[in-house]
């Protein structure tokens, strides 16, 4: 590492810890290995009940939980200004020299992004979903992300179709975008020493029940395989409003004895339900990459997914059977996977998989789009409105009189608080060769 340029990297989302999900784990393992390689790292999210102010996390991740609420879906109240001041003060005391947005639908993600572009900070956003084009929801965040990613540094994506659905919304030019994979901690999800055994195939499905995780069409799925394949039971753990049909279907077709809920699995207990399993199912509509399939493999299971989004570039064609998100095209994939089965052996793929994805390399390419970010050009405020300015005929002036605010009341808080009068915080880092020993520094 020595010689190499080290970051001050300020980490921002509305979806961390103690909520789970793709992203909020992205979010940690990437910090893990980013300061193993000797950068700093801090996070930035909204306060999640109780939990509010400083925390440190394992490795000495210090996160910062700011005294705003959820509105909408874990996402704060877009309130673009009122986190101004808190915002610049942790840029200021942190000594931060990179700011990293994540998740398109993060409202604190856009404030801190636009906030830190007027303050002069270097910006980078990694956007792990994807979005339409035609419907209203979709239009307004894709407008949303067009004003947001008008003035980014350089954009990160977690598979290549995700590139090509970010680069069309957000007009950013295709050269600033770059693909790097979600990974998995192999160390955590590995096989069991014994593969459940039997003549009973288990199908397991971890997903949140929701219209776009393919919640219904689970419900049309499950009945027909459970007719077809008498000795086929499935496993379903999450939760979310689609549980109610799940639970009518088990009710209406009498599988009780065939079908678990189980309701929502905390993360540490995702692995002991896979390797209870045969076969993962993920039955989503759209997805950009999909964490919870590396999270299988990885523990010996044979995928059976919706050929949808980023889904194909995942796994191998000999770890996963694709079907289109139609119920006669799923059941079909799950006949072909039970027929596949004894050709799986669970510590290969286990094996494959320490191979193919890894936290460290994801933390090693990240760190190739921060050097990269560093050295873009600064421009003046005319520049960035022009930028802005493009974005519509009457969007475009909406933007540039948003950031023209922003810029004068950035400036209004240097002259009621400069710089020089915000104490910066030591460093903290922990010495991974030392038995973990903090180490402070100014």
């Amino acid at each position: 590492m020595d010689g190499m340029q080290k970051h001050r990297i300020l980490m921002v989302s509305d979806f961390f810890y103690p909520n789970f999900g793709g992203v909020e784990n992205h979010i940690y393992y990437l910090c893990q290995c980013l300061l193993k390689l000797g950068h700093k790292v801090v996070v930035l999210t909204h306060s999640y009940g109780n939990r509010s102010g400083v925390r440190y996390m394992t490795g000495g991740l210090k996160v910062y939980y700011i005294p705003l609420r959820p509105f909408f879906n874990q996402s704060t109240f877009p309130v673009f200004y009122a986190p101004l001041p808190i915002i610049r003060t942790i840029l200021i005391r942190e000594k931060i020299t990179i700011v990293h947005g994540h998740q398109t639908f993060s409202t604190l993600c856009h404030d801190t992004l636009l906030n830190s572009r007027i303050m002069g900070y270097k910006v980078v956003f990694t956007d792990h979903s994807l979005n339409g084009f035609g419907d209203l929801g979709s239009i307004h965040m894709n407008k949303v992300m067009q004003f947001t990613l008008a003035d980014v540094s350089q954009a990160i994506c977690v598979s290549h179709t995700s590139k090509e659905n970010t680069v069309l919304r957000s007009g950013l030019r295709p050269e600033k975008v770059f693909v790097i994979p979600n990974a998995v901690d192999t160390s955590m999800f590995k096989p069991a020493l014994e593969r459940p055994s039997g003549p009973e195939v288990i199908i397991v499905v971890i997903s949140r029940l929701v219209y776009r995780k393919g919640a219904d069409l689970l419900v049309e799925v499950i009945p027909e395989v459970c007719q077809l394949c008498p000795n086929v039971r499935f496993i379903i753990g999450g939760d979310g409003p689609k549980r109610v049909r799940l639970e009518e279907m088990r009710e209406k077709h009498s599988l009780q004895d065939r079908v678990d809920l189980l309701g929502a699995v905390p993360h540490a207990r995702v692995r002991s339900v896979l390797i209870s399993g045969h076969i993962f199912l993920n039955s989503s509509l759209t997805e950009a990459f999909c964490m919870a399939i590396l999270e299988a493999a990885s523990c010996g299971l044979l995928t059976v997914s919706t050929c949808v989004g980023g889904v194909p570039e995942v796994l191998p064609d000999d770890m996963i059977v694709l079907a289109k998100p139609d119920p006669g095209h799923m059941v079909q994939a799950i006949q072909k996977a039970i027929s596949m089965l004894p050709k799986i052996d669970p510590q290969v793929m286990h094996n494959r998989m320490k191979e193919l994805y890894n936290w460290h390399d994801v933390a090693k390419r990240t760190e190739i789009v921060y050097d990269r970010a560093m050295k873009c050009p600064d421009v003046d405020l005319l520049e960035r409105l022009s930028r802005h300015l493009s974005c519509g005929a009457l969007a475009g002036k909406i933007f540039c009189m948003v950031m023209i605010i922003s810029y004068l009341l950035w400036h209004l808080l240097e002259l009621w608080q400069p710089a020089d009068d915000i104490e910066e915080v030591p460093d903290v880092f922990l010495s991974h060769k030392s038995g973990g020993e903090m180490l402070a520094k100014n």
